[in-house]
């Protein structure tokens, strides 16, 4: 019988429904899902999201590298795998105790071209080598919010350094009316990239819940209309703004740099809670 297995914060916790499918919860929040058998099923709408990015950064099936950070249950790094079989993926956890669950319950198949690294997310981009990425993905918090250090102008740059020409950064965020945050972040992207879009569900914009949002940027254009009829067509779908639409949103937020860098703010109770 296949029971629930706890380390420290962290939780696996089975599926019934699916028979090698596991919720991971860190702090009592859900963390990711994954399908041992189906890798490029992903439950959460924000990984699907983001998994719209990865898919529309390159032709179907081409190779990519990507940079991960923040990795839970390695849930985007085995999709990518999956559909995009040798690619070149790095993935940044700074929790240890979470990559040692991770890696003796739900292990990467052999040949995966995944590798694992127990770092900090800001101190692997300061140290990583310049071009080296056609895509980073940043999906990090710590509990329920993610860290002041990886909200700033400085980080935006090296996250752009480490990006090779045309390579696209992702974020997973989260915030709420009237988002503080969430305008910051965006203005803070837009003073560094070229190219900024945002990815969420109307009533989060429209600021009814508290809720995620994917931000990305670039200095190609972004695939918005790709991506537009993609987030669409999910089960829970999610609009594409950018240019005058995403400016009207911004509002007069300014980028944030270090001096100033506050974490996203702390959900409203039950908001990613599970039972």
């Amino acid at each position: 019988m296949i029971r629930d297995v706890d380390w420290g914060t962290a939780k696996l916790m089975p599926d019934v429904d699916r028979p090698r499918a596991w919720l991971l919860t860190v702090d009592g929040a859900p963390q990711s899902y994954v399908d041992l058998e189906d890798p490029a099923h992903l439950e959460f709408e924000y990984a699907r999201r983001l998994a719209h990015v990865v898919d529309c950064a390159a032709e179907e099936g081409v190779p990519l590298g990507v940079l991960h950070l923040g990795g839970g249950g390695l849930s985007l790094p085995r999709y990518t795998a999956a559909t995009r079989p040798g690619s070149r993926q790095d993935v940044v956890e700074a929790d240890r105790g979470l990559l040692a669950l991770v890696a003796e319950h739900l292990p990467l198949p052999e040949g995966s071209g995944v590798r694992v690294h127990g770092a900090d997310a800001r101190e692997w981009l300061t140290n990583a080598s310049a071009a080296s990425a056609d895509v980073i993905v940043a999906d990090v918090f710590g509990g329920s919010r993610v860290p002041a250090h990886l909200t700033s102008v400085e980080y935006a740059r090296l996250a752009e350094r480490v990006l090779r020409p045309g390579g696209i950064y992702a974020a997973n965020l989260a915030d709420g009316a009237p988002f503080a945050f969430l305008r910051s972040q965006v203005a803070t992207f837009a003073a560094v990239f070229g190219e900024v879009a945002l990815i969420a569900e109307p009533g989060v914009l429209r600021g009814r819940r508290f809720g995620n949002a994917v931000l990305i940027a670039s200095h190609a254009p972004i695939a918005t209309a790709a991506l537009a009829r993609r987030t669409a067509a999910d089960v829970f779908p999610a609009r594409v703004e950018s240019g005058p639409a995403l400016a009207r949103f911004t509002g007069g937020a300014t980028a944030v740099r270090d001096a100033d860098a506050v974490e996203s703010p702390e959900p409203p109770g039950g908001a990613f809670s599970i039972g």
